[in-house]
């Protein structure tokens, strides 16, 4: 039985980009799970971003294909990854959810699965509260939520600064983006991919 995980992300510096694809590798670990990762357009000028110090998402994402919020329908299971603002969704990846009414209005997301990964400038920076603010967004549309089951050892380590959290992978950045995701985070992007896959199976399977 073959079940689809959709993975949308927005990534400003490269560093959600990196989870997606560790997201992407955990699902296509489970048999007959197939994983699509698209990226939310841009809404802020070039020259602003150039400000910022962004990466060229045009060059450094050109191979991956634009999101279209009406596809979420076909998927059995959607991963989000959006960075965080003020302990909450960026203002571009929520444009995009806010672009989901008329799958609200249809019904078409009740009883699919729904997942969220982030990144912080800092260790507590609010990663959690940006992962349960997807939440709300899941449960209006009638998602069942998934996370990363305490199964997986890596969210308990302590030899080392590490994002990762039961609501969702997630990585510390740096306040300069100057930090890349760790072996430890992927490792918990991974399992939180391999998860959903392996629910949306299940439940496909009923």
């Amino acid at each position: 039985m073959s079940v689809k995980v959709q993975i949308v992300f927005y990534s400003m510096y490269g560093h959600i980009y990196r989870l997606a694809q560790a997201e992407a590798e955990g699902v296509r670990q489970v048999p007959g799970a197939e994983a699509e990762i698209f990226q939310v357009a841009e809404t802020l000028p070039q020259d602003v971003l150039a400000k910022m110090g962004a990466v060229d998402a045009k060059k450094a994402f050109a191979h991956v294909p634009v999101a279209d919020s009406k596809r979420l329908a076909e998927a059995d299971a959607v991963l989000i990854g959006t960075p965080t603002r003020y302990g909450s969704t960026v203002a571009q990846m929520q444009a995009f959810l806010d672009s989901t009414g008329s799958h609200w209005g249809t019904g078409a997301l009740i009883g699919k699965l729904g997942g969220g990964f982030t990144s912080t400038a800092s260790q507590h920076g609010g990663q959690e509260t940006t992962l349960l603010s997807l939440y709300t967004f899941f449960i209006h549309q009638g998602m069942l939520v998934a996370g990363v089951p305490y199964s997986n050892q890596e969210l308990l380590t302590l030899t080392e600064i590490s994002g990762g959290t039961p609501y969702g992978a997630s990585t510390i950045t740096g306040p300069k983006g100057e930090r890349l995701p760790s072996e430890n985070e992927l490792t918990i992007a991974r399992a939180q991919g391999k998860h959903i896959a392996q629910l949306a199976k299940k439940l496909a399977a009923k």
